[in-house]
């Protein structure tokens, strides 16, 4: 078996770590017991790439227990728990491609070992896998029956390959189900981002100007959490309905100018390139700390942080400290990767049950039904969400009502009024 890992002989504790997270993850559980027995990805190569943590381990099963060749690679080189691929290699038999801080040009070195697999199902968190078979792997496309995408930075680029007309084979946008979003997005991201940048720093939050720079799913989960530790949370949002949301909710909303004045502690979690730039490093305290929860790296501008700075020193594990030609010093953490992923352990597993659910019974749709979908960007079927849905609440203990005949009817016509 070809693989690349740090070490194998972190197995042991990467093992119960997994089954700990399996525990949290009941919908995931069972669906591996139907998969187990029914085996709907009998002889499917699925190219997995994700954080590999253990609840991406307890996927990986999950595919692996219906039937598929299954091979990983991480999504993020900060994001690796390395005992959890040591497990995934030595425990199971799965083949993994990463590290914790691989280099750029490993991480792509990775991508491409899981791409020589040729994949008939990729699964991607941040489009990577999807953007590289577009860009130099085109020969591969024909083999890849569908794809699904993690993440709302991977929908983005791929709803935007799709709108160019170059997209070369369907995709399943995972990130837009509800049992996904608005549980993921919003509770996992918020819990995890608090608890990254906690674990990076062991500051206090409570009484802090804390600025959340993005106001969609996992913004919301962000200001929701820094708010109930106590924290003055601003928010900054180009988006007027979601700015306006932000009001509604409590929130002081400030142009980003005006807030990089104030604030403490700045997240990013847009999506988008360059959103604390030059401008907002030059008019901000000494002392605030810069942190970052959406996909990619770009979120924050370091090129030009490093080029205002003149002198740059580790502090922490995962904070450097920039001191800038005014003297004012910024601390960035986790060179402005995922916080939640690099000092953290990403979403608990409770949260991922649902989302790794989803991608689970969307490949499982995949391989039913490739032959119907076009070469474009697809929802999760309402029936998966609907399902996924009853079955964590069933897990939960939760008991909902249903529809009357009457009521039923009442909600199908258009004939009854008052």
């Amino acid at each position: 078996m070809n693989y690349h890992i740090k070490d194998k002989e972190l197995a042991k504790k990467g093992k119960v770590r997994i089954e700990w997270a399996g525990e949290d993850m009941p919908v995931l559980n069972l669906i591996r017991e139907r998969f187990s027995r029914q085996k709907p990805l009998a002889d499917t190569r699925v190219a997995c790439c994700l954080h590999v943590t253990t609840e991406t381990a307890n996927l990986a099963l999950t595919l692996k227990a219906g039937g598929a060749d299954v091979v990983v690679c991480a999504s993020n080189p900060l994001s690796t728990q390395d005992d959890v691929a040591a497990s995934l290699v030595k425990d199971y038999g799965i083949p993994v491609f990463a590290i914790k801080g691989e280099d750029t040009k490993t991480y792509y070195s990775h991508i491409n070992s899981v791409l020589d697999t040729a994949p008939q199902i990729t699964m991607d968190d941040g489009a990577d896998l999807v953007s590289s078979i577009h860009q130099k792997r085109k020969d591969l496309a024909e083999n890849v029956l569908a794809a699904t995408e993690e993440t709302t930075t991977g929908v983005i680029r791929l709803r935007s390959l799709e709108r160019k007309g170059l997209l070369l084979f369907p995709i399943i946008a995972v990130n837009d189900a509800d049992t996904k979003h608005l549980f993921d997005n919003r509770y996992g991201t918020g819990q995890s981002t608090i608890d990254g940048i906690i674990r990076a720093t062991n500051k206090l939050l409570s009484g802090t100007s804390f600025v959340v720079c993005g106001y969609g799913w996992c913004g919301r989960g962000v200001a929701m959490r820094a708010r109930g530790m106590g924290a003055n949370v601003v928010v900054c949002e180009v988006d007027p309905l979601r700015a306006l949301e932000a009001v509604m909710d409590g929130y002081t909303v400030l142009p980003l100018r005006q807030a990089a004045k104030k604030g403490d502690i700045f997240v990013t979690v847009t999506g988008d390139a360059s959103v604390l730039r030059k401008e907002h490093f030059l008019s901000m305290k000494d002392g605030a700390i810069l942190a970052n929860a959406g996909h990619f790296n770009v979120e924050l501008d370091l090129e030009s942080l490093g080029k205002l700075a003149e002198k740059r020193r580790p502090l922490r594990e995962f904070v450097e400290e920039y001191t800038l030609k005014n003297k004012r010093r910024l601390f960035v953490l986790g060179e402005g990767r995922l916080i939640n992923l690099v000092s953290a352990e990403g979403h608990p597993a409770s949260v991922m049950d649902m989302s790794f659910a989803n991608q689970a019974l969307s490949c499982e749709f995949i391989k039913k039904k490739s032959d119907t979908l076009e070469k474009k960007v697809y929802c999760v079927p309402r029936s998966i969400d609907e399902e996924i849905a009853a079955l964590k609440l069933k897990s939960l203990g939760t008991k909902i009502d249903t529809l009357t005949p009457e009521q039923k009817k009442y909600l199908s016509s258009w004939e009854i009024g008052t």
